[in-house]
Formats: C-alpha cells, structure tokens, sequence
C-alpha cells in the first residue's frame, strides 16, 4: 500500500493487486497513511498455490478493474 500511496504522491497511478484475505488490513493500512481511498483490486484467496494457467485466469479476471482503477 505505501508503493501505491508513493505513486499516486508523485502524479503517478497506483493500485493495489491483493489477495482478498488482505482486504481489511490494505483498508486499515490505507487509512493510517493517509489515503483511505487509495485504489485496490482483490483477487481470491490463496494465490501461492494456482497453477500459471489459473493465474492467467486470475489475472484476465481482474485487468479491467485495474485498468479502469488507473484511469480514473
């Protein structure tokens, strides 16, 4: 999250790609830095375990929400 905050402070677009089980700590983290609108994306619990075409999967799943995260 503070990588994410980092870019956003030097006019660049960040956003969190996180696994959901992260989801309550990024919200607390987000708001003891400051930011708690800063942009995230969750993917599902675990990910350390996927084979590489689930996380191809994973990954095409959620492009478009981190695009659009980027972009607005």
């Amino acid at each position: 999250m503070r990588d994410v905050i980092g870019f956003e402070e030097d006019g660049r677009p960040g956003v969190l790609v996180a696994s959901s089980v992260f989801a309550d700590a990024a919200t607390e983290q987000a708001a003891a830095l400051g930011a708690p609108d800063a942009r995230r994306v969750l993917v599902p619990h675990p990910v350390q375990d996927r084979t590489d075409e689930e996380l191809r999967a994973m990954a095409r799943a959620v492009v478009q929400d981190v695009l659009a995260a980027i972009t607005t």
